[in-house]
């Protein structure tokens, strides 16, 4: 996903906040681990404005959304490697493992009108541009080229890709989305 989503865009910072409570932090990240003997981390980027990463003050560590004030940070193949204060060695760094990185919601990048959160975007019930009701979008997938809305579950599961082509509305208020499906997408 580009730095600039087209109408039908997220930006992959995620939340795994049910839809039906406020959001309060946007994951943006998550620790792969330790890089060398100093307690660095490496941190898998889960934005599409990485160089965010250069400009972080303090960050959210772990479902316990424990502070760390970032030392210091540097992009390095897709991925940031973060010095943390208070974490001086690769033992403890390794503490850090298979945790998410998060930000309250307040600092999140501010978003053109036509581009959404994947918070704002679970939870939106769809509508086909002929009226019938799909269901409500319950995940979004990232993949190589475009994300992926997962609306509804198991054998009544549709797979709407966030392309100009299909979505032609989102409306946060109302909570919808409106899409026309192309041929073969209900198959």
């Amino acid at each position: 996903m580009s730095d600039e989503p087209d109408q039908s865009s997220v930006t992959p910072e995620r939340a795994r906040t049910p839809t039906d409570h406020e959001v309060r932090f946007l994951v943006i990240g998550h620790v792969l681990g330790p890089v060398g003997l100093a307690g660095d981390v490496r941190v898998q980027v889960l934005t599409d404005f990485p160089d965010r990463f250069l400009q972080l003050h303090t960050i959210h560590v772990g479902d316990r959304l424990r502070p760390y004030r970032v030392q210091n940070a540097r992009l390095e193949r897709g991925s940031a490697i973060l010095k943390l204060e208070g974490i001086d060695n690769a033992t403890v760094a390794s503490t850090l493992t298979d945790q998410d990185v998060q930000i309250p919601i307040s600092e999140a990048v501010e978003l053109a009108p036509d581009q959404y959160f994947w918070h704002q975007i679970v939870g939106l019930e769809v509508w086909t541009d002929d009226g019938r009701c799909l269901g409500p979008i319950v995940e979004v997938l990232r993949t190589g080229s475009n994300d992926v809305y997962v609306v509804g579950r198991g054998v009544n599961e549709i797979l709407i890709p966030a392309i100009a082509d299909v979505v032609c509305a989102i409306d946060l208020a109302a909570k919808t989305m409106t899409v026309h499906l192309l041929p073969g997408m209900e198959d």
